[in-house]
This record gives C-alpha cells, sequence and structure tokens, in this order.
C-alpha cells in the first residue's frame, strides 16, 4: 500500500503565507507526476499545481505567480509554497500522486486525506 499525508494547513490572515506538504510513504517503487487540487465548499475539485518527475511545473491561473510547488525525490515528498494568500484560496487541499506499487508494479493514482487551509479577511 502506499499512502499519502499532508500537513502544514492552517488559519492564516490576508497577504499571509503557508507551506504545505505532503508526504508518501509505504511499498512504493516510484512517484511519477504529484499534484495538489484544492476543493472549497460547495465547489468542485480543481487542480492547483503539477510537478513531474523531472521538475517540471503548471500551475492554475489563479495561483499563478504566488504559489510554488517542489518536491524532494529522496524523501518522497511534495510541497506547496502559498504566498500572498487571499479569501478565495481557501479550501480543502490535497496531495495526489501517481504511485508504482514495488509489490505489484502496478500504478495507482493515490490521494491524501486533505488539508484546511482557511484565510481570514
Amino acid at each position: 500500500q502506499v499512502q499519502l499525508v499532508e500537513s502544514g494547513g492552517g488559519l492564516v490572515q490576508v497577504g499571509g503565507s503557508l507551506r504545505l506538504s505532503c508526504q508518501a510513504s509505504g511499498t512504493i517503487f516510484s512517484l511519477n507526476d504529484m499534484n495538489w487540487y484544492r476543493q472549497a465548499p460547495g465547489k468542485q475539485r480543481e487542480l492547483v499545481a503539477v510537478i513531474t518527475t523531472g521538475g517540471s511545473t503548471k500551475y492554475a491561473d489563479s495561483v499563478k505567480g504566488r504559489f510554488t510547488i517542489s518536491r524532494d525525490n529522496a524523501k518522497n515528498t511534495v510541497y506547496l509554497q502559498m504566498n500572498s494568500l487571499k479569501p478565495e484560496d481557501t479550501a480543502v487541499y490535497y496531495c495526489n500522486a501517481l504511485a508504482i506499487n514495488r509489490l505489484t508494479m502496478r500504478r495507482n493514482d493515490q490521494w491524501g486525506q486533505g488539508t484546511q487551509v482557511t484565510v481570514s479577511s
């Protein structure tokens, strides 16, 4: 089994910063793309940022210039640095990764449990 565990969420004021972490553990052979999604109340889950194994990144237009995704392959960890936070960034943030299980060599789409980010005005 492969598990993803997020941390770093919380309450922050407008203009503040937070850094989310997501560590993968378990029977990992490799991790492919690692992503951050978010879901605000009453809205669909949306893709926030993507990072490939080679380090290429993509961002939703709404977070470009404010959020930075990075990864530490040695630690099986992906990060999301969030700066200049706005009330509309309030959501549950989910980590997602395509993981190859070393026991089965099958690729599975793994999700973390989510971490709440609340930006207060």
